[in-house]
């Protein structure tokens, strides 16, 4: 039952549609099972043994003890006089591996979170988009919206920005879904051939590429850190602020950014640990090893693959409407070649 459950939410299923698939299925509820070993018929429904709600689903997706650990200390009450019980931040849990044996292994119960993180929505027509909840707008980071109707063939099917659709406060960044399905089918083989081919080289690619996302990162922290301090000597000088508030701000980003310029220093140190272990890496590869050569796009590769697609605004700049998505996978992120560009003529103008 758990292992169905799991799987289904790794296919792209929400809460409330597995738990119309179980009923429709038969598939007897924890409360059920309780009573046939028990009697106890405290969450029994006699007139419906298969009762399923969102709400079990739910717990049971969020249940780690499945994945062979034992936690603790996940709530805690405010004092002995007390009954009031209030949920503990994780960082005061008390985690405890391979009490037990394992029911999921932990890639599926990771593609399970990011999908939980990701809630999607139906849309008018009680459909779910295949990108649902993947795809991201690469200006403003935005959700795209599945634009789906009665009036539309699958062929007119698109994705836009959710901000653009609501609000128009971005570009439509509009692509058809069959064009979002075919390039991301090909970016997916093309990186499932290419770990095949050479797993250590694969492992070598995603090391550099963290390595190269992790500088940037710094060094940008770097460069705007600059422009703050720079600013704040002009607002001294200008008399926009005291002696006292201006080293203490100065000294605060200056401590900052000598830092950050020690950490990147340190930088392949830190990668060469990483590499030592690789254990993202190695769950990436494990899923790879399930799919000699995928040759269809379902949901439930897509999920187990694919972490977000981001789809950048149209550039007509050439005379022709050239588009280009970025594809993130799970365990490893994006890798040098995991940019694709749609050339697409019959793709509407937006």
């Amino acid at each position: 039952m758990v292992e169905l459950i799991f799987q289904l939410c790794v296919e792209g299923n929400g809460p409330g549609k597995i738990a119309r698939m179980l009923k429709e299925r038969e598939i007897p509820t924890p409360g059920t099972i309780m009573f046939q070993r028990t009697g106890q018929t405290s969450r029994y429904f006699l007139d419906d043994p298969y009762r399923w709600n969102a709400a079990t689903v739910q717990r049971i997706l969020e249940q780690d003890t499945y994945l062979g650990r034992t936690t603790n200390f996940k709530t805690a009450k405010l004092s002995y006089k007390s009954k009031k019980t209030v949920i503990n931040p994780p960082d005061k849990w008390a985690v405890f591996e391979n009490t037990h044996e394992a029911i999921i292994d932990k890639e599926a119960w990771e593609i399970v979170r990011k999908s939980r993180e990701h809630r999607r929505c139906p849309t008018k027509m009680g459909e779910m988009g295949l990108f649902s909840g993947l795809a991201y707008c690469a200006d403003c980071g935005a959700k795209l919206y599945h634009h789906r109707s009665i009036t539309l063939t699958k062929e007119q099917e698109s994705y836009i920005c959710s901000n653009y659709q609501s609000r128009k406060k971005c570009t439509a960044h509009y692509i058809r879904a069959v064009v979002l399905e075919q390039l991301v089918l090909q970016n997916l083989q093309r990186v499932v051939a290419y770990a095949q081919e050479d797993e250590k080289e694969l492992v070598r690619c995603v090391m550099e590429n963290k390595t190269a996302v992790q500088k940037a990162e710094q060094e940008r922290r770097i460069s705007e850190l600059d422009r703050i301090i720079q600013q704040l000597y002009e607002d001294r000088v200008a008399g926009a602020l005291s002696a006292e508030r201006f080293a203490k701000l100065s000294e605060g980003y200056e401590k900052e950014q000598e830092a950050l310029k020690q950490s990147a220093k340190d930088l392949q140190s830190v990668v060469a640990a990483i590499e030592t272990q690789a254990v993202n890496v190695q769950s990436f590869l494990k899923i790879v090893r399930k799919y000699a050569a995928p040759t269809e796009l379902t949901p439930a590769l897509l999920r187990e693959f694919v972490e977000k697609v981001v789809v950048h605004a149209p550039d007509k700049s050439s005379g022709h409407r050239v588009q280009r998505i970025d594809v993130h996978y799970n365990f490893i992120g994006e890798i040098d070649f995991s940019s694709e560009y749609s050339r697409d003529s019959k793709q509407t103008t937006a």
